[in-house]
């Protein structure tokens, strides 16, 4: 049995899996990135609930909390890798616990959204829409999330062709970029 704790915001329980995904192994996805910057820095944080279930597996479904931590590398906010699904047709619910953000969406005719996250906002993700979470706050941003276990995650494929950086104290700025940008965002 697990348990969310609503004051830290956070799964609890022998069965939560814990990943941390360290700038360095996502670097090139950013567009600015300086040899100050730290390669063992943790940009996001990701809490799942393992049911027994694996990636792949029909009928099931997963459950957790991804964390991203306010900042920016050069001028771009902090972010998720980002992904679509390996089955393309599969959906998501993400929903806003804490902290302010961005999620981008984009479809597979390579037109976006970014919907406003935030605590209380819920957010539907369909299937073929690449997708990436973006801590525009000064507070860390959680987010739960629910997926198909047969959805599986496709960090290859999946296109983001904005980035959205810092300009100014509070100001958002969209910035485009090229279709071949594929996963560098």
């Amino acid at each position: 049995m697990i348990h969310f704790n609503k004051e830290h915001l956070c799964l609890e329980g022998n069965e939560i899996k814990y990943s941390q995904p360290k700038l360095g192994s996502y670097a090139e996805y950013y567009q600015e990135l300086t040899e100050l910057d730290d390669p063992e820095k943790v940009i996001y944080e990701v809490e799942y609930h393992d049911n027994g279930l694996k990636e792949g597996d029909e009928g099931g479904l997963f459950w957790g909390i991804s964390h991203v931590m306010p900042g920016t590398i050069g001028d771009e906010y902090h972010m998720t890798k980002g992904h679509l699904h390996q089955k393309k047709a599969t959906g998501e619910y993400y929903w806003g616990l804490k902290g302010e953000g961005l999620l981008l969406l984009v479809f597979a005719d390579n037109s976006y959204e970014l919907q406003e996250v935030k605590e209380g906002s819920v957010h539907y993700i369909p299937g073929n829409t690449s997708h990436r979470l973006i801590n525009s706050g000064i507070e860390k941003l959680s987010v739960g999330a629910c997926w198909l276990t047969e959805s599986g995650h496709d960090y290859v494929n999946c296109h983001f062709p904005i980035r959205v950086v810092k300009n100014g104290e509070s100001n958002v700025e969209i910035i485009n970029c090229t279709s071949e940008d594929k996963n560098k965002s």
